[in-house]
């Protein structure tokens, strides 16, 4: 499909956005096929990936020891709230849920628990730290403490009856002490391994609820590992190192020996139990419970905190005002509704979050001579986003998923839709309930019937009607705000620059948004100046089962998508012409993508759908006819769709896909789309969750819909803090193992100040000895201390030389893309 280049009347005239233009700007070489893919951005060598995890903390342990339940029973908040019920003022319902939210816990787990452990057990140099991040700016000392300092300190009555101060503070800050401690413990600690550990410190987020933490070092794709391999080393080095800090403030901090141990791991969305105690207390108190006071990671963190309640008051409004959207679409149709919560738990999921940049276009972007600049970025990368925002659904449930068991009675779409009805138009809207009503089989005499309100009522219906409810494969993406969708007047992706400031100034009026807040998108573009670099954010991954299998085949599919987006854009084939801008058409691409997260099998496409590329993807897709349903309408299958994809990645990617070298990764994109059951992580993940449920007599239970959804929903939960996380540091342990050979070379052939650290932290014993040693440890109660320090103190050395190696790379490819562009 040739297009012809359109200008938009907003654009500054003088600014040329035609491909010709474009393509002597970045420097593209049209000598052969290959020279012109080789020359793209994205492309060969110039990708450069970081990545952004944000984890799950439990801490375990009796009510009695562990923070959380403490702080609730000690609070203001349930103290007034039995005054009250005994008063008649309350329900008596809600104090006694509080009670049995604190004291009917089997498991004696508690999500996103904070900790609290005697000042004295952290070194001088952590204590430090500690002191530093409690300031009110961290560039101006003298300004003196946080007004919420002493919020981060308890007293407590110790054994001989005195009371000694302790430190309550996130477990995602605890991280960060822990690194700060490890480091400082010993004195012989090699200084090598001291200045690298306190550069990591700042790769450790204390925002939202979750820890979250960023990419050590930017990677690149090598000649020997693809950009894929490269991002799943370091994940996996900062996963490991992760666990080790955990262990070590376990044992170092008495976290353990008083009854509070923390355990961190990926899970995708919010705890079951974390669920039900939102369901009875108030925003105000669930921000004071769970959102962090962001210590670590920013200047001013009290004005960061503040912040982070903004987000959490605009989303739990946004989410209520999505019910009269419901009602105008026609989706609520009788007057009893289940008003969502005023506070909204939905900050509280796990993502990860991929960005990709571009060295071509960042020296350009960095050269004002070029002649390539923002206005260039911003047309260019708006349609990169708009083409890539087809493909993917390659990535839902094949890489990445969250499985979710919804009960029947659950299915209150002014709960379940979530913020849908902020992201898709009310066409597509209706047009998935009744398609999810229909998957979930919510039939009763024939008539479809969703819950009618009163809980003892619904439930005496799902009972005598066998009425199960549905899986979710990826219910992380239905749960959170994932995007926005434009307005007529303010399109986000039309590449005009000051969209995205229009845009958030339409939805605040509108009750959706905050000016103050960054647009929510799936793909989002990372603006050179803003970042230093320019590329884009991939915000759709939930969880990976592996890091080497699925987290390192996403990054490489991830990149040849991009790269394809700027070859179609570059050869003149895409403009924003072909992909309109108005409401409906965003919606119509972005309804596939939430289908697939939901697990919908077919999906609808105007005949006359002004969105040509997607069009122009159908006519590779086989199985698709006209709707009798909706008159005007192209019935699509799913699956047929994502052939459809890999079809057109095939045929216009050809000389792309060689030339990144990823015929692998398309293969086993293949491969998890033709026997999902086996392949794909949503299947791999529910296996797992499925595998902690008890048998049922003789047989183990082997679906999930034969079990009630509190109980796989708590058993994948189980299955991610246990089976998974041990299973992810082996498979970290391994590669560690493989990359000690590496470090074994670099000591003994190239460079004395590894050798010398070596002799420092082991005795007489490679690393990959120790390593092997000590790798059984961590299948039972964990290695000794002593060894947890060791390996720790060998994984930054490790880093150390990975950063090192990254910036030598760095300088010479950044010369190289000067060079390509003069």
């Amino acid at each position: 499909m040739k297009a012809t280049t359109s200008h938009t009347s907003s654009h500054d005239p003088t600014v040329s956005f035609d491909p010709q233009t474009l393509c002597r700007l970045i420097g593209i070489d049209f000598s052969s096929p290959e020279a012109f893919v080789s020359s793209l951005p994205f492309s060969g060598q110039d990708s450069t990936a970081g990545i952004e995890n944000e984890l799950q903390t439990v801490v375990e342990g009796d009510s009695r020891s562990v923070d959380l339940p403490c702080f609730i029973r000690e609070s203001n908040y349930y103290k007034n709230t039995l005054k009250r019920a005994r008063a008649g003022d309350n329900d008596r319902t809600l104090p006694e849920s509080l009670k049995n939210y604190i004291e009917k816990n089997s498991g004696n787990i508690w999500e996103n628990s904070w900790v609290r452990f005697d000042k004295d057990r952290i070194t001088p140099y952590a204590n430090h730290i500690f002191n530093q991040d409690l300031l009110a700016d961290k560039k101006r000392p003298e300004a003196g403490r946080r007004s919420d300092a002493e919020h981060f300190f308890i007293k407590h009555t110790g054994s001989d009856g005195n009371d000694v101060q302790q430190i309550r503070i996130p477990v995602s800050y605890l991280l960060k002490l822990s690194l700060s401690d490890l480091i400082s413990r010993d004195d012989d600690t090699p200084s090598v391994i001291k200045v690298t550990g306190e550069s990591l410190m700042h790769h450790y987020l204390n925002d939202n609820t979750s820890p979250e933490m960023f990419s050590f070092h930017t990677v690149g794709h090598e000649k020997d590992r693809s950009l894929g391999e490269a991002v799943a080393s370091e994940a996996m080095k900062r996963f490991l190192l992760t666990q080790l800090l955990t262990l070590h403030a376990n044992h170092a901090f008495g976290l353990s020996d008083n009854g509070q141990t923390v355990i961190t791991y990926f899970s995708a969305h919010p705890p079951v139990r974390q669920k039900q105690l939102n369901e009875v207390i108030s925003d105000g108190f669930y921000r004071e419970l769970f959102m962090s006071p962001c210590l670590s990671g920013w200047d001013k963190g009290e004005d960061k905190k503040t912040y982070m309640g903004l987000c959490h008051r605009v989303l739990s409004r946004s989410q209520l005002n999505a019910v009269s959207k419901l009602k105008d679409a026609g989706i609520i149709t009788r007057n009893l509704v289940v008003l969502p919560n005023t506070s909204n738990i939905s900050l509280a999921n796990n993502g990860t979050h991929v960005s990709l940049g571009s060295r071509k276009l960042s020296a350009l972007l960095a050269d004002k001579r070029s002649g390539f600049t923002d206005r260039h970025e911003k047309h260019v990368g708006d349609l990169v986003i708009k083409i890539t925002e087809h493909f993917l659904p390659l990535f839902v449930n094949t890489y990445s998923a969250a499985p979710y068991r919804m009960d029947y009675t659950d299915f209150h779409p002014e709960k379940i839709l979530a913020f849908l009805p902020h992201e898709l138009d009310y066409t597509h809207l209706r047009m998935i309930w009744r398609r999810w009503k229909k998957k979930a089989a919510l039939k009763i005499f024939g008539k479809t019937v969703t819950p009618l309100g009163p809980l003892f009522i619904d439930k005496i219906l799902r009972r005598i009607f066998g009425l199960k409810g549905d899986l979710v494969p990826d219910f992380r993406l239905i749960d959170y705000f994932a995007c926005l969708m434009g307005t007529e007047e303010s399109p986000l992706l039309n590449g005009v620059p000051g969209n995205d400031t229009r845009l958030k100034k339409d939805l605040a009026d509108m009750g959706v948004f905050d000016t103050r807040m960054p647009l929510y998108l799936l793909y989002r573009m990372r603006k050179h100046a803003d970042m230093g670099f320019s590329g884009f954010e991939g915000r759709y991954y939930s969880m990976f089962e592996s890091f080497g299998e699925d987290l390192a085949q996403s990054v490489n599919l991830q990149m040849l998508i991009t790269a394809l987006s700027y070859q179609y854009i570059l050869s003149g084939e895409v403009t924003h012409a072909d992909i309109a801008d108005d409401p409906f058409t965003e919606s119509e691409r972005r309804q596939i993508f939430f289908g697939t997260a939901i697990g919908i099998p077919t999906f609808y496409i105007h005949k006359d759908s002004r969105n040509h590329f997607l069009r122009r993807i159908l006519e590779h897709v086989d199985r698709t006819r006209k709707s009798r349903r909706y008159p005007g309408y192209i019935r699509v299958y799913n699956t047929e769709y994502m052939r459809g994809l890999v079809r057109v990645l095939k045929e216009d990617g050809r000389e792309l896909i060689v030339c990144l070298g990823l015929e692998k990764t398309v293969a086993d994109l293949e491969k998890r789309i033709e026997d999902k059951n086996r392949h794909s992580v949503a299947a791999k993940l529910t296996k797992g969750a499925l595998s902690r449920l008890p048998s049922n007599g003789r047989c183990r239970v082997t679906e999930p819909m034969n079990v009630q959804a509190d109980h796989f929903n708590s058993a994948a939960e189980s299955y991610y803090r246990d089976d998974l996380r041990l299973r992810q540091i082996a498979e970290s342990l391994a590669h560690l193992k493989d990359d000690f050979h590496t470090l074994d070379l670099w000591v003994h052939y190239r460079d004395t100040t590894y050798r010398d650290a070596l002799d420092t932290i082991l005795d007489n014993e490679t690393p990959v000895d120790f390593i092997e040693r000590i790798t059984p440890g961590f299948g039972t109660d964990g290695p000794a201390h002593a060894d947890i320090m060791k390996l720790a103190k060998l994984l930054i050395l490790s880093i150390h030389l990975d950063i090192r190696k990254s910036e030598s790379s760095k300088t010479r490819k950044a010369q190289l893309a000067l060079a390509l562009t003069e």
